[in-house]
């Protein structure tokens, strides 16, 4: 049995791939659960329509990760932190915090999970994080953490 895969499936396939499975797998469990379609005529013209709409909103979202990169080229980040008298701060710099400093000072929310640390943030000082803002995109965010 032919199928269409509307989403990566370990050890079967990866999105809007026609497979073949067995005719039980198919017909019992991926297209039940909404995780297949038959390959049949009609929707292989479905198919071919899903996978416009998604190029279209692949290209959409790269070009708003290339403006928010552009965007965020020349800015400068200021976290404040405690200091001790030796200029280290109490604690480190993570990249939750940076994350807050970029809603809270741009307006920009970006997921924390996407922000790369340079090396533990422990001093005064200015750092640069890597944002992966798309897989084709990174744009480097720069923050100085001063005291408060």
């Amino acid at each position: 049995m032919e199928v269409i895969l509307l989403q990566d499936i370990e050890k079967v396939g990866k999105k809007f791939e026609v497979v073949k499975v067995r005719d039980g797998y198919g017909r019992n469990y991926l297209i039940p659960k909404g995780m297949a379609l038959l390959a049949n005529k009609s929707n292989m013209r479905r198919l071919e329509e899903y996978r416009r709409r998604e190029e279209a909103q692949m290209r959409r979202l790269l070009e708003e990760a290339k403006q928010l990169a552009s965007q965020l080229e020349d800015k400068v980040l200021k976290i404040g932190a405690k200091v001790g008298t030796s200029g280290k701060i109490f604690g480190s710099i993570t990249n939750l915090q940076v994350a807050n400093a970029l809603k809270e000072q741009l307006g920009i929310e970006v997921d924390r999970r996407k922000i790369e640390m340079p090396e533990e943030v422990k001093e005064v000082g200015v750092y640069t994080a890597v944002l992966k803002i798309h897989p084709e995109v990174d744009t480097r965010v720069s923050f100085e953490v001063v005291a408060e």
